[in-house]
């Protein structure tokens, strides 16, 4: 049985949220249990967490691994050295690991979600094996206790801990909440790859009847071509089973993938390397800053000066996605540094239901939702009005790249697996109820009303 935690209040609450304490997919308890590690799976939750992050202090443990020396290290260099990283020095790491990570994980998502829409294809969810895909990440990350492990850190540890694995484990994870390459892994590129705005609007067209059925020749088939209207179900009664259908596939497979993930990581634990931390803190995170943000400024002169192009509607026609892709890029590192921000003021004020992921989740799908409407109403087809080519992917570019990243199912699903079962439940449905309910409102009224057109870039 599973020890029940406080749920009154928790220890330190007014305190500022610090090392990443309040981003759940960071101070998360591991989702599955290892027997290696006796008791530790079975007496966290998620609702303890703060408790626990208040008696073990990170920078603790960060200021260990500093005050070790490496055996290249002299020792007059040494003690000139700076005993931490300054603030300044860790937010703009962190920033920069965000900016980078919320990129790839945001082209992952689209050429998966390209790769996996074609004739025939067993699920019409586009979304799906993109947040499948990055709840495993998730998962694995969360339960890995060898990449981020450093010796130096075991080394002050006090003998009790060392000797002791669910307190040893316990002091490993505070000291993994304050490397930047784990929340830039993590908050960055999990939440970046996964997309829940994206999830509840497949939601939506199942509810609508309108869902995209991928149908012809496969090279003509894409995500950002308009396709043939495919056949209605009879009655209300279909798109109810097609809406129990989505939400059972997309959320019992992402949290599959979730502990498959985590059993990866267990099975692979004395395989698993260690990456160097003095080695992460002097070469990569400097280069992350200047490649994170010089990709960044890269996208937007891609998007300013190249040329408008026309072509036929096929799968690998530039034309077709490279409008759609770039556009997505340059909105995604704005959509996954408000969520993480977000998630630091909002994730620890009410104990049992993590208000900052359920809030960027409900404000992602609601932009969402205006942004779709938008793009499909029925406007004018001229260049200069919202209606046309461009203003038609930039539309796309903030639903995939800013929508997509904004909201998120791997830490969404990581929060399920790790609260506990009425609170998990309560979160979970609220959640969905709540988003879907905002579709409904935003895209319904219009459908139901004037319909829905082809959009101008979705030919």
């Amino acid at each position: 049985m599973r020890s029940v935690g406080s749920q009154d209040g928790r220890p330190g609450a007014s305190q500022a949220p610090q090392d990443g304490d309040n981003l759940n997919e960071v101070a998360a308890p591991p989702p599955v249990y290892d027997p290696s590690e006796k008791s530790i799976r079975l007496n966290d939750y998620l609702e303890s967490q703060p408790e626990r992050s208040s008696q073990i202090s990170p920078r603790d443990t960060r200021d260990a691994a500093d005050d070790t020396q490496s055996p290249d290290e002299d020792p007059q260099e040494k003690h000139s050295k700076p005993r931490r990283i300054s603030k300044f020095l860790q937010t703009t790491y962190v920033v920069s690991y965000l900016i980078l990570f919320s990129m790839i994980g945001t082209l992952l998502r689209l050429v998966i979600e390209c790769l996996t829409f074609y004739p025939g294809t067993p699920v019409n969810t586009s979304v799906l094996w993109a947040n499948v895909g990055g709840s495993m990440v998730m998962g694995f990350l969360s339960e890995d206790q060898e990449l981020f492990h450093s010796e130096s850190v075991v080394s002050n540890f006090p003998g009790h801990v060392r000797n002791d694995p669910s307190k040893r484990a316990a002091h490993l994870k505070a000291h993994k909440k304050t490397v930047p390459l784990f929340i830039g892994l993590t908050t960055g590129f999990c939440g970046s790859l996964t997309s829940f705005s994206t999830f509840i609007r497949d939601v939506y067209l199942a509810l609508s009847n309108n869902p995209a059925v991928p149908s012809g020749p496969y090279h003509d088939v894409s995500l950002f071509v308009s396709g043939s209207p495919g056949l209605k179900s009879p009655n209300g009664g279909f798109s109810f089973m097609a809406i129990l259908a989505v939400l059972f596939t997309e959320i019992g497979l992402s949290l599959a993938g979730l502990f498959f993930g985590a059993h990866i990581a267990i099975a692979l634990s004395q395989w698993t390397p260690s990456l160097p931390q003095a080695w992460l803190r002097k070469y990569l995170d400097p280069l992350t800053v200047i490649l994170g943000w010089l990709s960044w400024v890269l996208v937007v002169l891609l998007v300013i000066l190249l040329p408008e192009s026309h072509g036929a509607a096929t799968l690998w026609n530039p034309s077709v996605w490279r409008g759609p892709f770039l556009f997505s890029l340059v909105f995604a590192p704005v959509g996954c540094l408000a969520r993480f921000y977000i998630s630091l003021s909002l994730n620890g004020r009410i104990v049992g239901f993590p208000l900052g992921t359920f809030a960027v989740n409900i404000g992602g799908t609601m932009v969402l939702g205006m942004a779709y409407s938008i793009q499909h109403a029925a406007v004018s087809t001229s260049r200069l009005t919202i209606g046309g080519i461009t203003g038609c992917q930039v539309l796309q570019g903030i639903m995939d790249g800013f929508c997509g990243c904004l909201t998120t199912v791997s830490t969404w699903v990581l929060e399920l697996s790790d609260l506990r079962r009425r609170h998990a439940y309560v979160y979970g449905g609220v959640s969905v109820a709540v988003a879907l309910g905002f579709l409904v409102v935003e895209i319904g009224s219009l459908q139901w009303t004037r319909g829905l057109s082809n959009p101008a870039c979705l030919r």
